[in-house]
């Protein structure tokens, strides 16, 4: 249980250093615009994701919370 405490602490930590760093993140969405019959048009439009500062350092103080009381846990 120790481990996966710390684990997942790590994990939570890291996760909200890279938001911190890097708050815009850019993917792409595909869309189906017609069909007809088998045949489909799809249209791939980019899409860009913001993580708010807040929730970043929420993150990282979730983060390093659980892997400081990871180890007092039985």
């Amino acid at each position: 249980m120790k481990r996966f405490v710390m684990a997942l602490g790590l994990i939570l930590f890291l996760v909200g250093a890279v938001a911190l760093v890097h708050p815009n993140f850019d993917y792409h969405k595909r869309e189906e615009v017609a069909r007809v019959g088998r045949v489909t048009a799809t249209f791939d439009r980019p899409e860009r994701a913001t993580i708010p500062p807040i929730a970043a350092a929420a993150l990282l103080i979730a983060g390093a919370g659980l892997i400081a009381l990871g180890p007092r846990l039985k």
